[in-house]
């Protein structure tokens, strides 16, 4: 299955869990809990075998954080060969990425936006334009934004509408200078995750 492109809510729906980090969805979800089609209540009582909750749990992460199936491999396959435990080590690969720290610094509203900002080269490494949205983001590397009145004023637009989510702590953001860093590596309780990574490691080892 390639990166998800269909309709966003009934995926939502499908799989009970806010996907994007769009509050609407959290909106959708409260007053339509079920999966969609005419058969969501049933469907939502149906028991999946312990491959195919592994299966929902991989589609899950891969969703959200907008990866196709040779990119979350190739993902998995660099976080199974670093030291440590594999979840959390695929977890803080997938919140490292570029895009994604974008959308945690309160840059872009949700990380399809931030991929945009990204692919558009409003986002800065170190004061180079990189316009790779898997690009790896290190330790004390700085994100800053392209030096033009209209790439600023979108990107203080989206902090104020992203007030209300607070930036992790292991981010450091200076709204003044609309500049941001990993002051440091993320612990496993500091990244949120809408999947059961232990599943996903069940699933890449058999």
């Amino acid at each position: 299955m390639g990166k998800y492109t269909g309709n966003k809510a009934k995926i939502c729906r499908r799989f009970g869990v806010n996907l994007f980090g769009n509050l609407k969805f959290d909106r959708i979800l409260e007053k339509r809990p079920n999966p969609p089609g005419v058969h969501g209540a049933s469907a939502s009582r149906k028991k999946l075998s312990e491959y195919g909750r592994q299966l929902n749990e991989k589609q899950k992460l891969k969703i959200t954080y907008g990866l196709r199936e040779k990119q979350f491999r190739l993902t998995f396959k660099k976080a199974a060969q670093k030291k440590g435990i594999t979840g959390d080590n695929l977890l803080q690969l997938l919140e490292r990425r570029l895009d994604n720290v974008v959308y945690r610094l309160g840059f872009a509203p949700t990380r399809t936006a931030a991929r945009q900002l990204v692919s558009h080269g409003h986002v800065k490494v170190n004061g180079r334009k990189v316009n790779i949205a898997s690009y790896t983001v290190k330790e004390s590397e700085e994100i800053t934004i392209k030096d033009s009145d209209r790439s600023k004023a979108l990107i203080q637009r989206n902090i104020e509408l992203s007030s209300r989510r607070e930036v992790p702590q292991w981010l450091i953001l200076t709204k003044e200078e609309l500049k941001g860093m990993i002051a440091r590596m993320p612990l496993r309780e500091e990244m949120p995750s809408v999947a059961d990574e232990l599943m996903i490691v069940e699933l890449y080892s058999k």
